[in-house]
């Protein structure tokens, strides 16, 4: 039997994780299906060598095609479900999240992402706060593992006791994405659960960023803090992408941060680029 998620959280060691996004809705026919043959490939690929996967949900505010269903019909009988982890945004109707907990489960998912969702853009939450759809998620399926999420970026002792409070229903969470040049707020952030003994696992994210493009850091600083001159200066120095994310990787490692996801791999050989970034670290 394969070690879950969570199991696999809680082992001592590094634990590098992906985050996909599923194709924009409204796209053509055929288009629709071109992006989706990408990514199923992609995710096929590390599901098979043993790496999570998180599909998300209206990442951003964007309206994305449904995970679950492409998951579940495309990906193949022989890839582990314990090893894809979709999320679910509460941007939706509440019977509709409700259903769709019910089908992960039903179709043999082990893990479900549930998470907020972008408050400025796009639909209302079906309900404030993510922990009270968790809470419902739960009576329902006790035994499905469920995420939530924390901002190392905003006030470490309030984001803390959210983690560690006794309503907030999750086995594990994942952050905002971080990176080096932000390590004092992850080290801040792992300090303040130690002193409250919150032990709730934490996969913290981390970008990969394929060039300084001022315009797409931009774009990119309006939905997570980006270290835009830093980056610049790497770039210009002459590091690859690879060797900016490595850094960050180092510098998470070194103050306690070892299992992080890794977003915006792309979608085509996203199994190669991820070892690029991975080798060396082994």
């Amino acid at each position: 039997m394969t070690e879950g998620l969570v199991d696999r959280l809680r082992c001592p060691g590094p634990l590098v994780t992906v985050e996909l996004r599923p194709p924009p809705s409204g796209l053509a026919a055929a288009e629709g299906m071109d992006a989706w043959i990408d990514r199923n490939h992609s995710i096929r690929n590390l599901a098979l060598k043993d790496t999570f996967v998180f599909l998300t949900d209206d990442a951003v505010g964007s309206q994305e095609e449904e995970n679950l269903g492409h998951l579940a019909a495309n990906v193949g009988s022989d890839v582990p479900l314990s090893r894809l982890v979709p999320f679910l945004t509460c941007k939706h109707s509440i019977e509709y999240c409700l259903m769709f907990a019910d089908r992960a489960r039903s179709l043999g998912f082990e893990a479900l992402t549930v998470v907020g969702g972008d408050t400025s853009l796009g639909p209302p939450r079906c309900v404030p706060h993510s922990y009270m759809l968790r809470q419902r998620i739960r009576e329902r399926h006790p035994g499905l593992s469920l995420g939530g999420w924390a901002n190392p970026h905003r006030d470490v002792q309030r984001q803390v006791e959210y983690v560690g409070a006794a309503d907030f229903t999750a086995d594990f969470y994942l952050t905002q994405v971080v990176s080096r040049h932000s390590v004092d707020r992850v080290e801040a952030f792992l300090e303040e659960c130690d002193r409250r003994s919150v032990d709730v696992p934490g996969i913290f994210g981390v970008f990969y960023y394929w060039s300084a493009n001022p315009g797409t850091l931009r774009q990119l600083g309006e939905f997570f803090p980006v270290p835009a001159e830093e980056l610049a200066s790497e770039f210009e120095a002459g590091a690859t992408p690879e060797e900016v994310l490595r850094r960050t990787l180092d510098a998470l490692r070194a103050v306690g941060a070892e299992k992080v996801y890794i977003s915006n791999l792309g979608h085509r050989r996203v199994r190669d680029r991820l070892a690029k970034v991975i080798t060396p670290l082994s």
